[in-house]
């Protein structure tokens, strides 16, 4: 019963033994050489055999390239090209931005208050002047109104103190006169040097009288104006119980329900105006300098639709502290409404002209140093590596400039070439 298991015991060393210890004896007999063993001798006979049959041949490789030669010249590669010349075209500053209301404001109450005018609902347009939120005045009708009294008994009292200033003018003109006489006829002999010293001091007496009236007068004109002071307070407080739209534009939430009790600072409604709207993107600060305050810009939405033109109306001078680039502002019109705030946009804005060709995607290739560039053929029909920078990026294309303005560029084949390979070229026309 366990003649089984010994029998697979050996079965297995022995496959073992051959594949281990005489693995080069069964390759041998695979490659046909027979598994009778061969001896040190023998080996190392067929070895010489083998060195002797080879080294002929190298010399007769080495006898037929004569000493002291160049090395033969590389084949030519075949490529394909296009020639290419160079065209003016309007080198566009790309950047992504957003649209942005024009104007955007929050509507607060200035006096608190009960309100009682029934709320319009988000959306809705409307004008300039419109009254959007109103608040119980409560007394302040009563209080514009006493101010308003007051206001009138200050303005009546003043042609009394206008009249006292007037007789007090008088009084004061009437003693000096009568001190002059009494002077006169004290100088002559017929009158007393207290007739002299009573008149002296009756014009003392009218000009303090006069001072009086003038004081008087003062303190009723500034009564006009302090009552003046609170009637506009008043009305002003009054005024406030309506809040008006300050242009006019769509409101983005309802404003304040009836009943609603409105704090000093509570928010009446949210009022944006989107004609015209703006364009607001982020220029680097290396294209900062190709950009002008009332370049032509346009812009194409995330969410379809035909593009939309306009011009930059705002280009800042401060870089953001963060990104290093340089707020811009583009000014659309928006008649109907149709851009919406907060959408995305991919913004082109022109900028001066540059010599530009026009490639094919699958002609730009890396050099070794991992620049991006394109591969031309020179007048000796070398292959040139021309460093590029992309311009404008399309579906059938892209817009380059680096190479010379006539270049014969390689579209097909370009990576298996670099500087100073000779290449075959086959010219073919330019895809535009």
């Amino acid at each position: 019963m366990r003649i089984i298991p010994i029998i697979s015991a050996i079965l297995v060393s022995a496959f073992l033994y051959g594949i281990i210890i005489e693995r080069d004896a069964i390759l041998a007999f695979a490659r046909g050489e027979g598994l009778g063993g061969f001896s040190d001798d023998a080996t190392e006979g067929a070895e010489d055999t083998r060195t002797a049959a080879v080294e002929p041949e190298v010399e007769t490789a080495t006898d037929a390239a004569p000493s002291g030669d160049a090395a033969p010249a590389l084949r030519p590669v075949g490529v394909v090209t296009i020639l290419s010349q160079a065209r003016e075209i309007d080198s566009a500053v790309i950047i992504r931005g957003q649209t942005e209301a024009d104007r955007q404001v929050d509507l607060r109450a200035e006096t608190a208050g009960t309100v009682v005018s029934d709320p319009i609902r988000k959306g809705a347009r409307v004008e300039q002047g419109d009254v959007l939120c109103e608040i119980d005045p409560g007394t302040r009708q009563d209080l514009l109104a006493e101010a308003e009294a007051r206001l009138a008994e200050a303005m009546a009292s003043v042609p009394t103190a206008e009249a006292r200033v007037t007789e007090a003018k008088a009084r004061v003109t009437e003693a000096e006169i009568n001190q002059n006489a009494a002077q006169k006829l004290s100088a002559t002999g017929f009158a007393s040097d207290t007739r002299v010293a009573s008149s002296e001091a009756t014009v003392r007496a009218a000009e303090a009288t006069l001072a009086q009236a003038e004081s008087g007068l003062s303190t009723a004109q500034a009564a006009i104006r302090s009552a003046e002071a609170a009637v506009a307070s008043a009305r002003r407080d009054l005024d406030r119980t309506k809040i008006h739209a300050p242009f006019g534009g769509l409101l983005e939430n309802d404003t304040a329900e009836i009943g609603s009790l409105l704090q000093n600072g509570g928010t009446c409604a949210t009022i944006i105006q989107l004609d015209p709207i703006k364009l607001v993107g982020f220029i680097p600060e290396t294209e900062v300098n190709r950009v002008e305050t009332g370049a032509r810009a346009g812009a194409r939405l995330a969410t379809g639709g035909n593009d939309i033109m306009g011009r930059v109306t705002f280009l800042s001078r401060a870089a953001d502290p963060q990104t290093r680039t340089f707020r811009v502002e583009i000014e659309v019109p928006n008649a109907d409404l149709a851009i919406r705030d907060g959408q995305t946009a991919e913004i082109a804005i022109a900028a001066d002209g540059v010599q530009a060709h026009f490639v094919p995607q699958s002609a730009l290739t890396l050099n070794d140093d991992g620049d991006l560039g394109v591969s031309i053929v020179d007048g000796d029909n070398m292959a040139r590596f021309s460093p590029i920078t992309i311009l404008r990026d399309t579906k059938d294309g892209v817009w380059i400039s680096g190479p010379p303005d006539e270049a014969q560029i390689i579209v097909i084949g370009q990576d298996y070439v670099v500087d100073g390979v000779p290449v075959k070229p086959r010219v073919q026309d330019a895809q535009q």
